[in-house]
């Protein structure tokens, strides 16, 4: 045993092998978006992407099985996010036939003011995803709706998608209940709450500004007659063919709670799709075998209102395939990338710049904005870095809460932006507009890097030992760390 993994150790590919296939990734990018002109092809540039690195890694000395069970790798952390997806599709579905999609569409539309709309959905959303640790909830709840409602007020949906992203993860961020912040946490060995404090002081600006950009920007939608013409239109459509009331809004409320409590993703979609149906079949007079036609293929609305027709035709496990295809080809790529060492051979280049804060907080955001576009997964693009640069980190004498919120300020923000990687594929996937198209407007997944690389030139907020009183530092025992994070 102990052979294999000495020769296991020995495999890794050149720095120009990486390089090739890395640059071969981003060329097949280019290509597609700028030379090709086509934005939904991105699974065939994954594919030639990976018969690429494949090749590289078996000159490298890798074998066919080694290969394989990179590729492998990659799919086993997309199986989980993929079956959530699935659900989420049939969830959608069942909600617009409950009635509940459509019923918050309906009282959106007359409460919220179109100037202040886009301003409403990053708040709304950031507290929704504080309360229950999850952007991706957040989404396929407030953020359906607000697609909806933002639809019925002629705001672009890249436009919405942007403010409820934006939203949806800042909450993620910062709530302690979130996934992605318990793992930066624990992979920087800081203290959980330590490292939400300093997370307020780059991810905090980055909301104000955010939620300024978008208060102006909604100035420019002051609902015309045209706009009061369509609405009118859709109110009257959705209360002729649907039964809107407080009863439709038990689904959402039981997600909320659950999430809350923090059940399993999966358990909480599958209890959401079921509400969904069975409020369907009881109050809406949707047949059973309607129903289930419904969570499968989609809803398909029949009011003979267009404005109707066009928004609440949608949902449905099938309409969910072509992201989760996506998903699972980019991550068989990003698994690919890591068991082969790629990632790790770039990444060793990039970590000799780090002899002072200035260039290690730097060279840590752009290595996990790399991490996150080549691997496709947010929480590889937390862990390689962040455990690559601790020991940087420690010999600085920067507190760990330091690394973590710039393992969050890098990777998880971002992780929406790109469009074969697991976040933007869900929520291309759930609020149905391209990345490509939203990533302009998501203002909080830009500055946040961008505050985080500013405070690393300017030595701004980058504590060491002594300066702040945080729980863990690097120079204590791991016992402690271990007592600490509980």
């Amino acid at each position: 045993m102990s052979t294999t993994t000495t020769n296991d150790e020995k495999k890794r590919p050149s720095f120009l092998g990486a390089i090739i296939g890395i640059g071969f990734l981003c060329f097949m990018m280019f290509a597609q978006i700028f030379l090709l002109g086509e934005d939904w092809v991105t699974h065939i540039s994954l594919i030639f992407a990976i018969v690429v690195c494949a090749i590289i890694a078996l000159v490298s000395g890798f074998s066919w099985q080694d290969i394989q069970k990179g590729i492998l790798y990659g799919c086993e952390i997309a199986m989980l996010p993929m079956l959530i997806l699935m659900m989420v599709g049939v969830l959608v579905a069942s909600w617009i036939a409950s009635g509940t999609i459509p019923s918050l569409i309906y009282y959106g539309l007359q409460l919220i003011n179109p100037s202040f709309f886009l301003f409403t959905a990053v708040i709304v959303c950031a507290v929704a995803s504080l309360v229950t640790g999850s952007s991706w909830t957040t989404a396929a709840t407030f953020g359906v709706a607000f697609i909806g409602i933002g639809g019925g007020l002629d705001i672009p949906p890249p436009m919405t998608a942007g403010a409820i992203i934006s939203g949806a993860i800042f909450g993620d961020k910062i709530s302690p209940v979130s996934d992605s912040t318990n793992l930066a946490a624990g992979v920087a060995e800081a203290n959980l709450f330590d490292h939400i404090r300093s997370m307020f002081y780059t991810t905090g600006p980055a909301l104000i500004i955010t939620v300024i950009l978008f208060f102006f920007i909604g100035m420019q939608f002051e609902g015309g007659e045209a706009d009061i013409s369509r609405t009118t239109e859709l109110l009257d459509g959705i209360r002729e063919n649907f039964s809107v009331g407080l009863l439709t809004f038990i689904p959402p409320l039981v997600v909320v709670v659950l999430a809350y409590r923090r059940i399993n993703a999966l358990a909480v979609m599958v209890i959401g799709s079921l509400l969904g149906a069975g409020l369907a079949v009881a109050t809406q007079g949707v047949s059973l075998g309607s129903m289930m036609n419904y969570m499968n293929y989609g809803y398909v609305s029949e009011t003979g209102v267009e404005a109707v027709d066009s928004l609440l035709s949608r949902g449905g496990l099938q309409e969910m395939m072509w992201t989760i295809s996506l998903g699972f080809i980019g991550l068989s790529l990003g698994g690919l990338l890591e068991k082969t060492r790629m990632l790790e051979v770039i990444l060793e280049k990039m970590g000799k710049l780090v002899s002072n804060s200035r260039g290690l907080i730097v060279t840590h955001v752009f290595a996990s904005l790399a991490t996150n576009l080549f691997s496709a997964s947010q929480y590889i693009a937390i862990i390689i870095p962040g455990r690559m640069f601790v020991p940087a980190y420690r010999k600085l004498k920067i507190l760990p809460s330091v690394c973590s919120r710039t393992c969050e300020d890098s990777a998880t923000v971002t992780s929406p932006l790109v469009p074969w990687g697991l976040g933007g594929a869900y929520f291309m996937g759930v609020l149905d507009v391209s990345a490509w198209d939203y990533m302009g407007w998501t203002f909080l997944a830009i500055i946040t890097p961008i505050i985080a690389i500013l405070y690393g030139l300017f030595n701004i907020f980058i504590w060491r030992e002594g300066e702040r009183n945080d729980i863990n530092t690097y120079n204590q025992p791991l016992v402690e760390f271990s007592e600490a994070g509980r």
